[in-house]
């Protein structure tokens, strides 16, 4: 998704310039009537086109959709019709903003953040700007793709009380179907981390470990874009019932409370990566002591051993220079079976010693 950091807008700018970044793509506008009775959606070639059927139902409610950032004339164009302030229109093409909430004019200004889990396990935003008005809603966003569809298909077919209720109730439906949308992508992160969790186990190395780290950077940027949510919905909450009827506020709680479990979600998925982290130091450490553990007893096996041969491999000699024999410097050396003595000796030692790590529960891999 095309994105311009708040770097590339320049530094010392008027504040409320518009300039967008020279990836932004061309916009695609569209445009959704309705009533009770009725249903139109139109995608328009032209900005001016747009303009006019708009104006030209002023008895129906209306959601004016702009898809991509990429024309700065169209965009002050819609500035000076929707009466938006040019900072506000500002956050919009910058498209970093965090979620948020302002109200101007009895009209508010929402920022929301549509997330999904990738394919290459990463959280991939992107931000839903929202205008209401009197009979509308405008959203910008960056991208041609969102995850709105449901809502359109749903005003399509005249399901629920969509048609029946004012813009400001569309715009609930919009933050209710972004909200909607966190669930899937929490759900896959959190398989994720469990097919993480398997590989622990099976085969733990380096790059499982980065695998780790980089699902818990993912997790905190997924716990950045929550909490901001659910302090943007507890702000509408507070609002004036002029702004904000009391009939349609506890459709807002039920965000609030969504935005709540989200909250609890990724907190739990941040302490279970953390604890996945952990598990694999844990393991790396116990495959190491097993290591140790078995490089030990064969040191401890082999320390016998050579100081048997260190013993016998002094050079003292059995008989003196003149010819006078020395009964103690090892007589054994001269024996007809030293050698297999001694080799008997040294096997029967490596036995009882493996019969003694055997007894001991040293040779059990748990």
């Amino acid at each position: 998704m095309p994105t311009k950091s708040i770097f590339e807008r320049g530094v010392g700018q008027k504040p409320g310039s518009l300039s967008v970044s020279k990836d932004a793509l061309p916009p695609r506008l569209f445009l959704v009537s309705f009533d009770e009775e009725s249903h139109q959606a139109l995608e328009f070639d032209t900005y001016e086109d747009l303009w006019q059927e708009f104006q030209s139902k002023p008895e129906m409610r209306h959601w004016i959709d702009v898809r991509g950032y990429g024309d700065v004339g169209l965009l002050e164009r819609m500035t000076q019709d929707f009466k938006i302030h040019p900072l506000q229109m500002e956050d919009v093409i910058n498209d970093y903003q965090r979620p948020k909430v302002e109200e101007e004019h009895n009209r508010l200004f929402i920022v929301s953040r549509m997330v999904a889990f990738t394919a290459e396990h990463t959280i991939e935003n992107d931000q839903l700007s929202i205008f209401t008005g009197p009979n509308y809603v405008v959203t910008f966003q960056s991208d041609y793709e969102d995850c709105l569809d449901p809502l359109r298909e749903r005003i399509r077919i005249g399901k629920g009380s969509i048609r029946r209720k004012p813009a400001m109730y569309m715009a609930y439906a919009m933050l209710d179907v972004v909200m909607d949308h966190y669930f899937p992508a929490m759900a896959q992160l959190g398989e994720y981390a469990e097919e993480l969790e398997d590989c622990l186990f099976d085969s733990p190395s380096k790059q499982l470990l980065s695998q780790i780290l980089d699902l818990k950077r993912e997790v905190v940027k997924m716990r950045r874009i929550v909490w901001p949510e659910r302090d943007k919905i507890n702000e509408i909450l507070r609002m004036d019932e002029n702004l904000i009827p009391a009939d349609l506020k506890i459709y807002f709680k039920d965000i609030y409370d969504h935005a709540v479990q989200l909250i609890d979600l990724v907190d739990n998925y941040k302490e279970t990566i953390s604890s996945l982290a952990d598990l694999y130091l844990s393991n790396v450490s116990n495959r190491m002591n097993e290591v140790m553990k078995v490089l030990t007893m064969i040191s401890t096996v082999f320390i016998p051993l050579s100081f048997i041969v260190g013993l016998y491999g002094m050079n003292f000699s059995r008989e003196s220079p003149n010819g006078k024999v020395n009964p103690l410097n090892m007589p054994e050396l001269y024996h007809p079976y030293g050698y297999v003595t001694l080799l008997g000796l040294m096997f029967l030692v490596v036995i009882g010693m493996v019969y003694y790590f055997y007894r001991k529960g040293w040779l059990s891999k748990d």
